[in-house]
């Protein structure tokens, strides 16, 4: 059985990243759509099986959002899935170099929305059913694991959307200091590639008979 997959994103440069394969239809698609265009862009009233949305629920008017979702899947058995990924973990000498760095010299640049991510979408509206197995909708909790070298890493801090923001007020978070720091910490045992882990937190549900 073949599997289509549609993914949408509002900007063209994230599309541009992601891996092609002729299974996956790719759309670009405006931050926001009127009551219309979801079946004109995206899929057809109760036409899909899944929809997933990764480390993205927090800037999102989630009411809207919802009904949109809940238009698009199959009743009852739709599933709709969400996740985010929190602070990655090294290891000790690592971890305390980044923790400083996220806490104290980002906090002023970092959203507000982003405190739903903090909190692992557990306060999250989340008007779903648990899905079959399951007696809740979670957040039940996974780990990836990605090997990277401090280079990667650093690539990784400077696509926080609060990295942008200080660099647009002009504030350098990755000051010389700073690199200095990570670059004592990440090599002192010796090894210049290693597993990073970042937690990861799912909220699923299906949709049900509502709408």
């Amino acid at each position: 059985m073949s599997v289509v997959v549609a993914i949408t994103d509002t900007s063209p440069k994230q599309l541009e990243f992601a891996t092609k394969l002729p299974n996956i239809k790719y759309q670009l698609t405006p931050p926001t759509m009127s009551s219309s265009e979801p079946e004109q862009i995206v899929a057809a009233e109760a036409s899909l099986d899944l929809v997933t949305i990764a480390q993205a629920m927090h800037w999102l008017d989630l009411p809207k959002f919802y009904k949109e979702v809940k238009w698009v899947l199959k009743k009852p058995h739709g599933v709709f899935a969400a996740w985010c990924y929190t602070v990655p973990q090294v290891n000790n000498s690592v971890d305390s170099v980044f923790v400083p760095l996220f806490s104290i010299n980002t906090e002023p640049y970092l959203e507000p929305q982003l405190k739903l991510v903090d909190d692992k979408h557990t306060n999250i509206d989340f008007p779903f059913e648990p899905v079959d197995g399951t007696d809740n909708t979670g957040p039940f909790e996974f780990v990836i694991e990605k090997l990277m070298d401090l280079e990667s890493y650093f690539t990784y801090i400077r696509s926080w959307s609060a990295y942008q923001t200080a660099k647009d007020k002009g504030v350098e978070l990755l000051t010389d200091d700073v690199i200095d720091n990570f670059n004592r910490a990440w090599n002192e045992d010796g090894q210049g590639q290693k597993d990073v882990r970042y937690p990861v937190y799912l909220r699923i549900g299906r949709v049900g008979n509502c709408c």
